[in-house]
């Protein structure tokens, strides 16, 4: 049984961005709902009550969320069913009564976008769209928060991002215009926002930024794409994401990630962090 009633749903708050999300609205003093695989996990705060669903569980999920008028819907784990599983929650959150649905979608989602996993976005939103649900869509770039992460253990990015530039954002960046948008989803229905941050960065600007900030010793190798695929190979992973890992700087080598959104700003009313901002423990 679920505890209590709460206008609304966040997913994901046993994550990065989904527990920042819920931490907001608890400061804000608002009650709601933290749907979760693992209950032991979920966070403990103030006005939030937890109960066990998952996506693939349309049981769960639609008992999960009665009551729930506003979700936000971080967008699942990397799994060959992803879209399934999204589908499976959104048509959940329609038979519970959901009325506004907030999703985590990619920046460039579309049926031909390169990076893999933004066709799977666009699958959600065009399913989000046909439920009737009322709907915003949060299209983030790559995090900023992971660009430290992508260099290996000698200190090299290595990817075929050739020259493009990526438009990475911070996840408190993200979190803070998804609670505006929770908050009030009105003005915000039907509409699609780009998130990113305020500035687009080739790899190796990255690199050169993480080394000046950090002491940290980085640079940037341009792979081919055949280069990249060989190298991912020491993971043992399915084909389709060695397909994501190699897309990631393929979609970036496209220009297709580094266009600069003031959603952000728009949303908040702040400037979203720069990389460097961000290295030295800057906040939103």
């Amino acid at each position: 049984m679920v505890e209590k009633v709460a206008d609304i749903a966040v997913t994901g708050s046993t994550g990065a961005l989904g527990g920042r999300v819920a931490q907001i609205l608890s400061d804000a003093g608002l009650q709601q709902r933290l749907p979760v695989r693992d209950i032991s996990r979920a966070p403990q705060l103030p006005g939030a009550a937890t109960v066990r669903a998952t996506y693939s569980d349309r049981d769960s999920a639609e008992t999960a969320l009665s009551g729930v008028k506003v979700l936000f819907m971080v967008s699942a784990s990397e799994t060959a069913d992803r879209v399934t599983q999204h589908r499976t929650f959104v048509d959940a959150a329609k038979d519970a009564g959901v009325e506004h649905l907030v999703y985590t979608s990619f920046l460039g989602a579309a049926t031909d976008a390169t990076f893999t996993l933004g066709r799977d976005h666009w699958a959600t939103e065009e399913h989000i769209r046909g439920s009737g649900l009322g709907f915003t869509f949060l299209r983030n770039n790559f995090y900023q928060d992971i660009m430290p992460m992508l260099a290996g253990d000698d200190g090299v990015i290595r990817g075929p991002g050739d020259h493009g530039r990526v438009s990475a954002v911070t996840r408190e960046d993200i979190a803070a215009a998804a609670a505006v948008v929770l908050q009030d989803p009105g003005p915000h229905a039907g509409r699609t926002y780009n998130l990113t941050g305020p500035e687009a960065l080739t790899f190796a600007e990255i690199a050169a930024t993480i080394s000046d900030v950090t002491g940290r010793d980085l640079s940037y190798y341009n792979e081919t794409v055949e280069e990249a695929y060989e190298s991912r190979k020491k993971w043992d992973a399915p084909g389709w994401q060695y397909d994501a890992w190699v897309s990631t700087y393929t979609a970036v080598a496209k220009g297709e990630l580094d266009g600069v959104s003031g959603d952000v700003e728009a949303l908040t009313g702040r400037t979203p962090l720069t990389f460097r901002q961000f290295l030295e423990g800057g906040k939103a």
